[in-house]
């Protein structure tokens, strides 16, 4: 009696009896980052997919396998909570990010429905995404990059910004050697500090990226290196006029009292 009712109706899966069988993962390569992508199969050969974050380990994902086996992926939330405690922030979160997505995947494809409705509904028809590019040493020449990016069509644009580009020039960073190398220390522990110098150079650099694309186009700037509180205070204040979107990660993101710090004393929007 129930089949030959189905006949008649659009039934994408039986959403009850979704189980969740294995996990999969495919490394890409040819792609500017190293990325993970996540395949989470079921009983009812439905797939869902989701990715862990550029440059972060397939590990994240795998370790999860063994909490995912059994379960129905549309208990979203249920196996999110469950999951949760072994992710944390940047790439050691992209396990559990990754399998988020693939379970949101699974779901809306066993309901037939996108995954947005899940979330409560279409909220508009067109997002605004913003290109990042990496940087070169020149600040013209990175200006011509961050053109051709327009000239690709996107509309908002960033780039980095930070002691990578004084490495090469005395007289603009002060720290000991050891620290320059180092990418394990954080930001207020590293004693580096940028010169009058240093900072002039940056800020003649992004004078110049300005001078290519315009100051029409939202510009944001990102890795600044691991300078402390005051340093980026200084280097904030200074890159200030020329109107950027916002100051991504200039000190970590578990410092909440540096940030509210750093955050009253530029006028350029900070973000984490």
């Amino acid at each position: 009696m129930s089949t030959s009712v189905e006949q008649h109706v659009n039934s994408h899966s039986r959403p009850s009896e979704l189980r969740i069988t294995d996990l999969r993962i495919a490394n890409l390569v040819g792609v500017p980052f190293r990325s993970t992508i996540i395949r989470i199969d079921t009983n009812q050969g439905l797939s869902g997919y989701g990715e862990v974050r550029d440059g972060g380990s397939k590990t994240y994902a795998l370790l999860l396998k063994s909490r995912l086996l059994g379960e129905n992926p549309c208990n979203v939330d249920k196996i999110f909570r469950k999951i949760k405690q072994f992710g944390h922030h940047a790439r050691q979160g992209g396990g559990v990010c990754g399998v988020e997505m693939a379970l949101m995947d699974l779901a809306g494809k066993a309901y037939g429905v996108p995954a947005y409705q899940l979330a409560g509904g279409k909220f508009r028809d067109k997002v605004l995404c913003y290109c990042d590019t990496p940087s070169v040493s020149d600040g013209t020449a990175m200006g011509k990059r961050l053109k051709a990016r327009m000239d690709q069509g996107f509309k908002f644009l960033k780039m980095d910004v930070g002691i990578d580009l004084l490495r090469d020039t005395p007289g603009t960073l002060s720290a000991p050697p050891e620290m320059l190398d180092s990418r394990h220390i954080m930001h207020q522990f590293t004693s580096i500090q940028i010169t009058d110098k240093g900072i002039g150079q940056l800020v003649d650099y992004v004078a110049a990226v300005r001078a290519e694309i315009g100051y029409e186009v939202p510009l944001a700037v990102d890795h600044f290196g691991h300078i402390g509180l005051e340093a980026s205070i200084r280097l904030g204040q200074a890159l200030d006029r020329f109107n950027l979107a916002w100051y991504e990660d200039l000190i970590p993101w578990q410092f909440a009292d540096q940030w509210r710090r750093l955050s009253q004393a530029v006028t350029t929007p900070t973000c984490t």
